[in-house]
């Protein structure tokens, strides 16, 4: 690929994740700066955008610029922004931490989002960091046999575990600021394949995550969990990993299709608050 004409892009050695400064997201984007960022988005995964200072109108707008608006349950949304959901924690909040385990966002939908955004209002002093592993080059970096093994492979995802009558978030003693759906709307299911190929780049990518998979189609519990910690110790490797921290005013946006990701606390007696939104992504093939 040619260099970039409108953004500068510094790229993780890796070359998953990368910060994209030398546009400005708080007004209308050309189609040039839009297709750059498309380009960047399939190239890295991960995109950071420092110093943009974006209201909620901007981070609609910039949504957009990725694809139509994902369908986000279980999380009420604004009330005068119906696609945006605000993910905050108050300084003496004891509430499980929004995110604090690996996932997909939504992977149990029928068509999971291609992508997240996430843009920063309050970010603490302390803590927050948030952690993507990059599913493309884990699958990349699997032995030929386990590429045998996963290659037809299909998995069941479900909200359950987080969401649904008896999940960790209904079974939570502590109140979160967050407005939190759980109940039995949780419980449906979808099958998708193990390994799914990007629609945009043709790579293939491992599609399970510990949160939503709840096992392997076709192979009874205990094999099917086997399977799956023996495929979660590989994807989480250090070598798989980026640490991203926050900054006030940085969006970050990253593609559901190839990567998880996991909020981590550590930020207790400080306000934290982002403003969310996702992308409506195809059914995993």
């Amino acid at each position: 690929m040619g260099a970039y004409q409108k953004i500068r892009v510094e790229a993780e050695p890796s070359g998953f994740g990368a910060r994209v400064s030398g546009i400005d997201l708080t007004g209308a984007l050309d189609d040039v700066e839009a297709a750059e960022i498309n380009r960047a988005w399939a190239e890295h995964s991960v995109l950071v955008f420092p110093d943009q200072a974006m209201g909620i109108e901007d981070l609609e707008r910039t949504t957009l610029y990725f694809g139509e608006f994902g369908v986000d349950p279980f999380v009420q949304p604004l009330s005068d922004h119906p696609h945006v959901i605000e993910v905050k924690r108050e300084p003496d909040e004891k509430s499980i931490v929004f995110g604090a385990a690996w996932h997909s966002d939504w992977s149990f939908q029928a068509t999971p989002p291609s992508a997240t955004l996430l843009h920063a209002r309050i970010i603490p002093p302390v803590g927050g960091n948030t952690l993507y592993a990059d599913t493309t080059r884990a699958y990349e970096a699997l032995s030929p046999e386990w590429k045998e093994r996963v290659k037809d492979m299909h998995a069941i995802h479900s909200a359950s575990a987080a969401y649904g009558t008896q999940g960790v978030l209904a079974r939570d003693p502590q109140q979160s600021s967050m407005s939190i759906i759980t109940g039995e709307a949780a419980h449906g299911r979808e099958i998708h394949p193990v390994v799914r190929a990007h629609p945009v780049t043709g790579r293939r990518s491992l599609f399970i995550n510990p949160v939503y998979t709840r096992g392997i189609d076709g192979a009874d519990e205990v094999e099917g969990q086997e399977i799956l910690a023996a495929l979660y110790a590989h994807m989480l490797q250090d070598e798989f990993v980026y640490e991203h921290r926050w900054s006030p005013d940085m969006l970050a946006i990253w593609d559901n299709r190839c990567t998880m990701h996991l909020a981590q606390g550590g930020y207790e007696g400080h306000r934290r608050l982002l403003y969310r939104t996702t992308v409506a992504g195809e059914r995993p093939a």
